[in-house]
C-alpha cells in the first residue's frame, strides 16, 4: 500500500543521474580548462547539484555581459553610418556640379526665347544681303574650271603614253630545190632580209624526204609595217637557193 502511494507522488528519485549527465555535458563543451578550474578550487569546493548551478549562473552572467558589449558596438556602428550618410547628402547638395546644373535648367529656355531687337534686326539685314544666285554662278564657274583642268591633265597623260603596236609571230617554212642546196647559205640569205618592223628569231632544219630538209624559221613583224606578202616576196628573190616559202603558223601578239 505504501509503495503504491509513492508511485502516484511526483518525486524525482533519480535526479542525481541527470545532474551527472548535465555536468559531463558542460565539461565536454567547456574543455579541460573548466575541469581544471573546478579542480583548482580545492578540496573544499562544493560538488554536486549546487556547484553545477553556480557554474551555469556564472556563464550566463558572462554571456549577458558579452551581449551587452556587442549591442553597444552595433549601436555605435549604426550611429557612425547615419552620420556618414548625412555628411554625404550635405556634400552632394553643396557640390559645384549641382549648383551649376540648377541655374542652367532654369535659365536656358528664357535666354533662347528672348532676343534683343538690335540683334534680330542685324540678322535680318544679313539675310537680305545674301545673294543666292551669285553664289550658285561662282560654284558653277569653279566646277567648270576644275573639269577643264582634269580634262587637260588626262589628255597630257594620254599623249605621253606610248601607243600600242600590233605585232604578229610568224613561223615560215623555206624549202630548197634539192638535197644538194647549202642550207647554211639559204638561212644566211633569209636572215639578210632586213625590214623596218621585222625581227628574226630561232630556226631549225626539218626533214622533208629523200634527204631533203626545209628551213623552219621564226620571226616577229609589226602589222602596220610588214606584211606576209612583202616578206615572201623578199625571200623568194634568192632563186638559186629558195624554191618556195610557206606560212606554217601565224599568231597575234
Amino acid at each position: 500500500m505504501a509503495t503504491n502511494f509513492l508511485v502516484h507522488e511526483k518525486i524525482w528519485l533519480d535526479k542525481f543521474k541527470y545532474d551527472d549527465a548535465e555536468r559531463q555535458f558542460y565539461e565536454r563543451m567547456n574543455g579541460p580548462a573548466a575541469g581544471s578550474s573546478r579542480q583548482s578550487s580545492g578540496p573544499g569546493a562544493a560538488s554536486g547539484p549546487g556547484g553545477d548551478h553556480s557554474e551555469l549562473a556564472v556563464r550566463i552572467a558572462s554571456l549577458e555581459a558579452e551581449n551587452q558589449s556587442l549591442r553597444g558596438a552595433v549601436q555605435g556602428l549604426q550611429q557612425a553610418v547615419s552620420k556618414l550618410e548625412a555628411r554625404l547628402s550635405a556634400l552632394e547638395k553643396s557640390s559645384p556640379a549641382h549648383r551649376a546644373a540648377a541655374p542652367q535648367t532654369q535659365h536656358v529656355s528664357p535666354m533662347r526665347q528672348v532676343e534683343p531687337p538690335a540683334r534680330k534686326a542685324a540678322a535680318e539685314d544679313a539675310e537680305d544681303a545674301i545673294d543666292l544666285f551669285g553664289s550658285d554662278e561662282e560654284e558653277d564657274k569653279a566646277a567648270a574650271r576644275l573639269r577643264e583642268e582634269r580634262l587637260r591633265q588626262y589628255a597630257e597623260r594620254k599623249a605621253r603614253k606610248p601607243a600600242l603596236v600590233a605585232k604578229s609571230s610568224i613561223l615560215l617554212d623555206v624549202k630548197p630545190w634539192d638535197d644538194e642546196t647549202d642550207m647554211a647559205q639559204l638561212e644566211a640569205c633569209v636572215r639578210s632580209v632586213q625590214l623596218d618592223g621585222l625581227t628574226w628569231g630561232g630556226s631549225k632544219l626539218v626533214p622533208v624526204g629523200y634527204g631533203i630538209r626545209k628551213l623552219q624559221i621564226q620571226c616577229v613583224v609589226e602589222d602596220d609595217k610588214v606584211g606576209t606578202d612583202l616578206l615572201e616576196e623578199e625571200i623568194t628573190k634568192f632563186e638559186e637557193h629558195v624554191q618556195s616559202v610557206d606560212i606554217a603558223a601565224f599568231n597575234k601578239i
